[in-house]
This record gives C-alpha cells, sequence and structure tokens, in this order.
C-alpha cells in the first residue's frame, strides 16, 4: 500500500513539460551545444551522468565577476528550454554565476523522474560544480522553487559551510501536495531534513511564481524585509 501510494504522489508532484521544449546536440570539436543561446551569453552545457546511469543536462551562467553562485532548481511543469531570459535577468541584475539543470526525464534528461532521482541529479550537478568550477560551499547558495525545494534540501540538510538555502513556493511533501494531512507517513516523497537558517518565500504549495531579481538583492544583501512580498520567515544568519 506504501508504495503504490509513494507512486501515486510522485505522479502528482512532476509534470514534464511534454514535448519537451530543447534538445542538445554536439559540435564536430565535442562541445555541447544548447539551440538557441549564442556563445556570447557566456553559457557553458554539460551533460552529467548520474549514478543510476541517467544523463542530466546542465547549464552553467558565468558571471566575470561573481563572487557568489545559485544551483537552481527549477519549479514545476518547465524544462531549461523555457528559462533561458530569467538566468540572464538575474546574472546581471545580481553579479552571481548560476548553475541550473534538468530533472531525469525533463527537458533533454534522460530517465523517468522520480523522488529519489532527483537527489541524484543535485548530487551530479554539485560535483560538477566542485570539479568543473572548483566551487567552495562557503561561496554556494542553493535555491528551489516548488518541486525543487526537494532535492535542495537534499544536500541543504547535509553541507555545513554552504553560504545559503532559499526555498521558494516549497512543498510540503508529496503526499500532502494530494491530502490535507498533517502526519508524516514513511512511504510519503521528499520528507527531507531540516535546514536552519533557510529562507522561505512565499506560500508551501505546489507550483509558484517565479522569482524576481529584486528577491535575490535581499537575499545577498542580507536580511529581507518581512513586511514585503511573501517572505514567510526570515534569515536566522545573514547568506551576503
Amino acid at each position: 500500500m506504501g508504495n503504490v501510494t509513494s507512486n501515486v504522489a510522485a505522479k502528482f508532484t512532476f509534470f514534464q513539460p511534454d514535448p519537451p521544449t530543447y534538445d542538445v546536440y554536439r559540435e564536430e570539436d565535442g562541445r555541447l551545444v544548447f539551440p538557441g543561446v549564442t556563445t556570447d551569453k557566456n553559457m557553458e552545457v554539460h551533460l552529467l551522468e548520474t549514478k543510476v546511469g541517467n544523463k542530466v543536462v546542465a547549464t552553467f551562467w558565468r558571471h566575470p565577476f561573481a563572487r557568489l553562485k545559485v544551483l537552481y532548481s527549477h519549479g514545476n511543469a518547465a524544462d531549461l528550454g523555457q528559462m533561458h531570459e530569467l538566468f540572464i535577468e538575474l546574472r546581471a541584475h545580481l553579479r552571481v554565476s548560476i548553475m541550473s539543470y534538468d530533472y531525469s526525464g525533463y527537458g533533454a534528461s534522460t530517465g523517468k523522474p522520480s523522488e529519489f532521482n532527483t537527489y541524484h541529479d543535485i548530487e551530479a550537478v554539485y560535483n560538477c560544480l566542485k570539479r568543473e568550477y572548483r566551487i567552495k560551499q562557503e561561496e554556494l547558495i542553493l535555491y528551489g522553487q516548488s518541486v525543487g525545494s526537494g532535492p535542495t534540501l537534499h544536500p541543504g540538510s547535509r553541507l555545513q559551510r554552504l553560504r545559503g538555502v532559499v526555498l521558494h513556493s516549497a512543498i510540503l511533501s508529496g503526499i500532502r501536495v494530494l491530502y490535507p494531512v498533517k502526519m508524516t507517513f514513511w512511504f510519503d516523497i521528499f520528507n527531507v531534513g531540516f535546514v536552519q537558517g533557510a529562507l522561505f518565500i512565499g506560500r508551501f504549495n505546489l507550483i509558484g511564481p517565479g522569482p524576481g531579481p529584486e528577491r535575490f538583492k535581499d537575499i545577498q544583501n542580507g536580511w529581507p524585509n518581512p513586511n514585503e512580498g511573501q517572505t514567510r520567515h526570515v534569515l536566522t544568519r545573514k547568506i551576503g
């Protein structure tokens, strides 16, 4: 019964665009190319293999003067092909480099979306940040929107020296998307650890509005104003 309920919760949690809005291909020199993104945009494409063999597409939007980096786990019903303008705007306004990725089964990433696949996905992306860009925990902000709050909390509850963790319109759990329960069931999905000092933006729900650069500025500059926007909790420590 638990496995059946868990599978049902997963089906109601993941809504990937069908068909995907993009594909990636390799040039003759072996370089991966993301259609519609020219070289002057300073974006690098990666195809990362997870520990279960899925191939996950990740894009690194480099800012030449970035002090901080953001690992961005996007919301539901979207893939990377729909998010170019958001990443370009955030990078320009905030002077951060952004690593984004598609979950297994989203966009051009292979496999099927599931709770544990999203954990493997973000682990592969984080390892890429360490390996390819020499990024330290102290320089990294984890950002998860909607369903992206689940994978964000996976490393967020384990890595102790992160610059910050931001949860935007986070889901409480898979079952709580379906039923207004107050208990935590062992077969539920996205029952992950608590992160002290995390910033919550918006209501707890399944799909929420996209973040604006002004809210990210609050994060970089320190304490957000709890009377503005939909901030539910303020930081218990500064990020910026």
